[in-house]
């Protein structure tokens, strides 16, 4: 006798649960320019590689012990393969009631996609296209119930200390997933297609007594310039499947393995020319660090991440002769290259996910000091730049740091570790010291300057005596501080990160300080 009937069933149970929430909802779904969430996953894992599991969990109805309908849970959940590595994936179904939560917990639960990340230690990703929880759930229940959401998001902050964790904001995102989307070393938005709040439109309705769009409360243009919640924003969802590919191919599967090496496609002492001029010797010009960025590190593998928030500082990952490195950068575009509130939040997860992770870290300092003004004082850049050196400080992976023009001031500060394996090197473009000169000058020598019978000619007398001991020079003469020639940056970097693999190798595993967000 065999079991071919129960086979039947199986196979009728999975066909039921692959046609999510219906065509009504598929159609709404593509109609809204998105794909429904198994277009997504075919599209993200390598093909042919999801393992779903918990694939029967829904709300079935039945004539006695035949089922005769059946409503599958708002989201997929498998194994797949990222590049031929295996991660875990969650991917929510906003075809099914619109991806609303609904309870079923109870004794016999299978293991959630988190806690297998967690336990086969894999990086986890989470395809967010849902709004939490739903006042519908009372009625399913037969009651209200006290909000205890921790028991599952100790298991998501934990994880945080264990596997790369990526979570991309795929449609409108409420509740709980939106706190989700930014328990992450890495998310992003699409486009004008997803919106991110705790509550939405008619909460803040009933709450505040004003009407307003998912998109103008929540929209790309808030989180990914404005608030930080978001890094780095697709124009489509096809482009925001690469990035969580591109991200997850610089990391280690977890923090117990080493940060997986690729093709080097150019030589490794390679000198570019234009090094040479990238830095204007008129201090009131500007430049783009990426054009050192593009020149150092191996072609086209630079990925930056919160390109559009913080934006006086440059972060992201690269690859120098194929070791992944997280780099950093001042931008003098913006706001002179000074490091704000959001440029120092920016660089305090870049460095965190270095440690966790194991990736050395590479700085390219041009900087003026911490943003100065009424506007900063109330965004609170002491409290901002104490967490910033205290990160710095409690950092332990391989640093270097390349000097390339400015260095003043705590800013400064922020580009030295005065522990581990740290080395620096200037070039002649660089200068230095406690604070400018300019306007430093004016505080140090105020009493002088005031009672000369010129003062705007002592003034500029005071500053003159100064510049001439700012040479770079006069500090190497007296401290060993190493001036190269910008066009060996590239090698010298190359051999650094290549002698940090073993000083890395002994730091694996959890990190000493834990993942903060």
């Amino acid at each position: 006798m065999s079991w071919k009937s129960e086979l039947d069933e199986l196979e009728r149970r999975r066909q039921l649960a692959m046609q999510m929430g219906g065509e009504e909802g598929i159609a709404r779904q593509h109609s809204q320019g998105k794909l429904t969430v198994r277009e997504r996953l075919e599209r993200l894992l390598d093909p042919g590689t999801l393992q779903e599991f918990r694939t029967l969990v829904g709300s079935a109805t039945y004539d006695g012990e035949q089922l005769t309908g059946f409503l599958p849970k708002p989201s997929v959940e498998g194994f797949g393969r990222i590049g031929g590595r295996k991660v875990v994936v969650n991917g929510g179904d906003f075809t099914v009631r619109g991806g609303a939560a609904r309870e079923m917990g109870g004794l016999g639960n299978e293991l959630s996609a988190t806690e297998r990340a967690m336990e086969w230690r894999l990086p986890y990703v989470r395809l967010l296209d849902a709004v939490g929880g739903s006042v519908r759930s009372f009625e399913t229940l037969g009651r209200t119930y006290l909000p205890d959401g921790n028991l599952w998001s100790a298991q998501e902050v934990k994880l945080l200390n264990s596997s790369p964790v990526v979570s991309a904001v795929m449609g409108s995102v409420a509740g709980l997933p939106a706190i989700n989307a930014c328990i992450a070393h890495f998310n992003l938005m699409v486009k004008d297609t997803s919106q991110l709040f705790p509550g939405g439109p008619p909460v803040v309705k009933a709450a505040l007594g004003y009407k307003i769009s998912k998109q103008e409360l929540g929209g790309d243009q808030i989180h990914t310039r404005v608030s930080g919640a978001v890094d780095n924003l697709a124009q489509t969802e096809d482009q925001a499947l690469q990035m969580i590919r591109d991200f997850l191919g610089f990391l280690p599967a977890n923090v117990w393995e080493m940060a997986p090496r690729a093709p080097c496609p150019d030589a490794v002492n390679r000198r570019e020319e234009s090094l040479l001029s990238l830095v204007p010797r008129d201090r009131r010009q500007s430049f783009d660090s990426h054009r050192i960025i593009d020149a150092v590190f191996d072609r086209g593998s630079f990925f930056e991440i919160a390109p559009l928030y913080g934006r006086s500082r440059i972060t992201g990952l690269a690859r120098i002769n194929g070791y992944p490195v997280g780099v950093m950068a001042n931008n003098a575009l913006h706001l002179g290259g000074s490091t704000d509130v959001a440029a120092g939040n920016k660089v305090i997860r870049l460095i965190q996910l270095c440690d966790v992770f194991h990736l050395p870290i590479v700085s390219f300092a041009d900087e003026p000091g911490f943003m100065v003004g009424v506007e900063s004082e109330l965004a609170g850049i002491e409290r901002a730049g104490a967490r910033l050196v205290q990160t710095v400080c409690e950092s332990r992976v391989p640093w270097i740091t390349f000097v390339v023009g400015r260095l003043y001031g705590v800013g400064g500060q922020c580009h030295h570790r005065p522990s581990g394996m740290f080395r620096r090197y200037c070039w002649p473009s660089a200068t230095w010291g406690s604070m400018h000169i300019v306007g430093g000058a004016s505080a140090a020598y105020r009493r002088e300057i005031e009672s000369a019978a010129d003062p705007h000619a002592k003034l500029a007398e005071i500053e003159a005596r100064l510049k001439a001991l700012s040479s770079p020079f006069l500090t190497a003469e007296a401290t060993g501080q190493d001036l190269i020639d910008p066009r060996d940056t590239r090698s010298l970097l190359a051999d650094f990160v290549e002698d940090a693999q073993a000083i890395l190798r002994t730091q694996l595993g959890p990190p000493v300080v834990a993942y903060r967000l």
